[in-house]
Order: structure tokens, then sequence, then C-alpha cells
């Protein structure tokens, strides 16, 4: 399997409309009664929190010092060789 990056916000998204959905599927299931209007707050809220958590997460990795890659100067010139 292929490697990726971790996003955090996605998986908060995620859990949330998986909630509704299983709140929703409940209730047309005939499992619980749920009012109409619990599903709305928790969709919104969800995807809020995910949207702040991924802009948390974007500032953190912007943030965060990537190392150089081999061969590259300090001071981000390339080297010359010569006399």
């Amino acid at each position: 399997m292929l490697r990726h990056e971790f996003q955090p916000g996605r998986l908060i998204a995620g859990a949330a409309l998986v909630a509704a959905a299983v709140i929703h599927g409940g209730d047309a299931g005939g499992a619980w009664e749920t009012s109409w209007f619990v599903v709305i707050p928790l969709v919104v809220g969800g995807l809020f929190l995910a949207g702040a958590v991924g802009a948390v997460t974007g500032l953190v990795r912007r943030r965060r010092v990537r190392p150089a890659p081999e061969g590259a100067d300090t001071a981000g010139h390339a080297r010359t060789t010569g006399g």
C-alpha cells in the first residue's frame, strides 16, 4: 500500500458524516426516534471542526523545517567546482 500524508481534518469530517448516517439509518430502520434537527448541528459542527483542524494542520506543516536535499549549499546556491 502506498503511504500518504495523514490528514486529521478529513478524519474528523468523515467521522461526523458517518455518525450522522448512523443516526439517520437507525431512525429510518425503526431502531429509535430522532428529531429531524438533530443531524444538522452534528454535520455543521463536524465540518466546522474539520476545517479548523485542517487549518491548524496546514499551519503546523508550513512552519516545519524541511531538511535540505543532499548536495545543496546551506545558502541556497548551487555548488560550483573549479578553481
